[in-house]
């Protein structure tokens, strides 16, 4: 039995039809006896919608109230993916950054994770749960909360498989891996088996948005296996 955390982006959870598809993925990995705890982003484009909003009431908005408004998206997808789960017989429960112990500093809109306590989250898993967070959030030491930067669920997800110890960190994404430029635009793009933290920094530094730097910097200083999958493969077994 492994441990592994899965981050879906907003793509993969752009609809009902694709957090059922993600509950369905999620399923296959339980029913082979693994431990799974799932982080999700934002459903596609709610991001902007809420900042939208926001902009049309005040041209400059507090950061805090910023980070208050911003990680509701991610909210309404943990409660959604858990009830899809339930659904199909999978037992599972959502929480928030705040409820799942992830404190950062108080620099809202760009907070950083100051540590992760990891008992009431191991607690569900040994209680057979599927354990679906609110990627992109934490709390700081005020009780404030706080957003971690566009992205910030790449660095959620890398958080916490470093802090559980996870056997690996699994990004489902649109692409079905890391490619040598966007193969969205280049038809000659190649994916690559592997590569080293180090590349894959020159990589994003450079554009790519594949992974959040800051997830990649977390993974190369925990030595947390990452790998990027599509989420619209049906692919099990690592």
């Amino acid at each position: 039995m492994a441990l592994y955390v899965q981050k879906f982006g907003g793509t993969s959870v752009g609809s009902v039809e694709r957090i059922k598809a993600v509950a369905e993925k999620v399923k296959g990995f339980r029913d082979q006896g693994h431990q799974v705890v799932v982080v999700v982003s934002a459903m596609s484009g709610e991001t902007n919608r809420l900042t939208d909003m926001a902009q049309a009431l005040n041209d400059d908005p507090a950061p805090r109230e910023m980070d208050m408004l911003l990680s509701t998206g991610e909210q309404v997808t943990i409660s959604l993916l858990a009830m899809a789960l339930q659904q199909i017989g999978v037992p599972a429960t959502s929480h928030t950054g705040a409820q799942v112990g992830i404190h950062t500093d108080s620099a809202y809109t760009k907070a950083r994770i100051q540590r992760i306590e990891t008992e009431d989250l191991k607690a569900d898993l040994e209680a057979g749960q599927v354990v679906v967070v609110a990627g992109f959030q934490g709390v700081d030491e005020d009780g404030n909360i706080t957003t971690l930067g566009r992205g910030g669920s790449d660095t959620t997800g890398v958080a916490l498989a470093a802090a559980l110890g996870a056997d690996e960190c699994q990004i489902y994404t649109d692409v079905d891996g890391v490619y040598t430029t966007d193969p969205r635009v280049c038809s000659k793009a190649q994916r690559l088996t592997s590569i080293t933290v180090e590349e894959m920094l020159e990589l994003a530094s450079l554009g790519s948005k594949v992974l959040q730097i800051r997830a990649v910097e977390f993974a190369g200083k925990y030595n947390v296996p990452l790998r990027v999958l599509s989420s619209f493969e049906d692919i099990l077994e690592p």
